[in-house]
């Protein structure tokens, strides 16, 4: 299973990407994370992009769809994979695809979850209120201030994926909103065809190896 989750801040990309994870055995992968494990292990792909971030510079979009291709050519993602915030552009939407093209490798979905973002903001000051009451301290980047910051941003880059995947007839959306077993519950209704036709697919091969 090869899957996309999209979602502005605060959608619960995290939780429902981890939830996948335990339930097919595949690795939930983040850019973040596949950066600095490439750099700590100094890959080449890794030295490259540590160079650039060394100078104050953005990872270009070719470094980084390179460090996918390496993590995702490792054994534990042979099964498959959970892309958790990327692609975050078109363009590298763009690149993934050629990339897992040149792979022989394809998306089986893009799950979007759908929210209400003054439902979100709302529940970000809430749980800003509750924190200061309780005699703690709020990070600088999570506050309502910095959350609408993050919101702009997603809007303006990643939201145009979401009509990429539609026009491709990849994109499955959730309502993010739901209860987190709910939003599972959906996630899980949305994929079950695709699951279904890759078992489908897995024993029409067995078949056809037996009978031959």
């Amino acid at each position: 299973m090869r899957l996309v989750i999209l979602g502005p801040p605060g959608a619960g990309k995290g939780t429902q990407s981890a939830r996948l994870r335990d339930k097919y055995k595949i690795p939930q992968l983040s850019t973040g994370d596949m950066l600095r494990a490439a750099v700590q292990a100094a890959t080449p792909i890794g030295l490259k992009a540590k160079a650039v971030m060394d100078s104050g510079r953005l990872v270009p979009d070719d470094t980084v769809v390179g460090i996918v291709a390496d993590r995702i050519s490792e054994p534990d993602a042979k099964a498959g994979f959970i892309l958790d915030g990327f692609p975050r552009t078109v363009k590298q939407a763009e690149a993934l695809a050629e990339m897992l093209r040149a792979k022989n490798m394809d998306l089986d979905a893009v799950i979007e979850l759908k929210v209400d973002e003054e439902a979100l903001l709302a529940r970000i000051e809430q749980r800003a209120r509750e924190t200061v009451a309780g005699g703690g301290s709020v990070r600088a980047d999570d506050n309502a201030e910095a959350f609408m910051a993050r919101l702009d941003a997603y809007r303006a880059q990643t939201a145009p994926v979401s009509a990429y995947y539609a026009e491709k007839g990849a994109l499955k959306t959730v309502d993010g909103m739901a209860p987190i077993d709910a939003v599972s519950a959906a996630i899980d209704d949305a994929l079950r065809p695709t699951w279904a036709h890759k078992v489908g697919a897995f024993l029409r091969r067995l078949a056809s190896r037996l009978c031959g």
